[in-house]
């Protein structure tokens, strides 16, 4: 096996252990189930923290679209249109079972693949989608008054409202809905009448 293969080879076992295992599994266990050496793994990759970045550029980074901050901020159409496509097109890349493990295992080890992905979550879409609901209902931009805590929690509770159906099937093994399209829209619109009725009260007018 060529050397680039190899290495293909290793990521794409570490990411199916690790999802099964958490990352307290043993790289000897990974080899073992590879059927190479031990030492072979760490030709490829210096140390198992290595290994674990090389699975969070894998499973993380090559998922998560650039243009989804653009579109978040695309003022040509509804804040709740944008929305929506960014959920389903969400949905589409995440809803799967290594990705899902690998963020939930992650969250309750050191390793900060989860912080890291979160913090990119809330740059790229939290904080942009709270701009754009103030620009939507006439509200003081956030250079105006600055994003309140109250603010961020509500759209993270719409993002973890959506996530929480990934935890269901993959973590719980409970059943949810095979076609996700109309729960997402569904979650999407109810968020928004809460959330535009409570708003005033939380940015002041000038």
């Amino acid at each position: 096996m060529r050397a680039a293969d190899r290495e293909r080879f290793i990521v794409d076992e570490a990411v199916r252990f690790f999802a099964e295992q958490g990352f307290g599994g043993q790289t000897r266990e990974l080899a073992k189930r590879m059927g190479i050496t031990h030492s072979a793994i760490y030709r490829h990759f210096p140390s198992k923290e290595a290994l674990i970045e090389r699975v969070y550029e894998e499973i993380y980074l090559s998922r998560w679209s650039p243009s989804w901050s653009g579109l978040i901020r695309d003022r040509s159409q509804p804040l709740q249109a944008r929305l929506v496509q960014f959920y389903l097109e969400y949905v589409e890349q995440v809803f799967e079972y290594n990705w899902v493990r690998i963020f939930v295992f992650s969250g309750m080890k050191s390793f900060d693949i989860t912080g890291r992905y979160l913090a990119i979550v809330r740059r790229e879409i939290i904080e942009p989608a709270c701009a754009e609901l103030r620009h939507e209902l006439k509200l003081p931009s956030k250079e105006e008054v600055p994003l309140s805590e109250r603010e961020v929690e509500m759209f993270w509770g719409l993002h973890g409202r959506i996530f929480y159906m990934a935890i269901r099937r993959f973590v719980y093994q409970t059943p949810t809905p095979k076609q996700l399209d109309a729960i997402v829209i569904d979650a999407v619109r109810a968020f928004l009448d809460g959330t535009k009725a409570l708003m005033p009260e939380l940015i002041p007018t000038r």
